[in-house]
């Protein structure tokens, strides 16, 4: 689980804004959360990308960048429904979803609707374990 400490870092990208929460909440970028940020900024050229390795709330090993929440703003999602622009994002990362991102939570909108509303969801807790550790059948 994290620790409840938010390191964000801010970076400024030719007028366009990156915030990111270092792997797990260490501050540190690995390199899957490096490549997710290169793919995105190449294929979307995003004004806002905030990108959370959320890994260390799952149960993973520490260090491990498995579980992310991205929230991506780019005049690219104009005219596009949820789903189109949830299939740009996966397009971009075809790559790490089909290797080492178990989980990508996306927010995908346009300057607009960044403007109204400029908050990262929360994800809610791991629950940790499968089903059957559950009690569920």
């Amino acid at each position: 689980m994290l620790s409840g400490r938010l390191v964000l870092g801010l970076v400024s990208m030719a007028g366009r804004v990156c915030l990111c929460q270092g792997s797990a909440g260490s501050g540190a970028i690995g390199p899957v959360e490096a490549a997710i940020r290169t793919k995105l900024e190449e294929a979307l050229s995003p004004e806002v990308l905030e990108l959370r390795n959320e890994s260390g709330g799952h149960a993973v090993p520490p260090g491990s960048e498995t579980h992310f929440r991205v929230a991506v703003v780019s005049s690219r999602f104009e005219g596009l429904s949820p789903l189109q622009r949830h299939r740009l994002v996966h397009a971009a990362l075809a790559e790490e979803l089909g290797g080492p991102v178990h989980a990508l939570a996306i927010q995908a909108r346009t300057p607009a609707q960044w403007r109204e509303n400029s908050q990262l969801d929360t994800s809610p807790p791991c629950l940790g374990g499968n089903k059957k550790t559950l009690g569920t059948p």
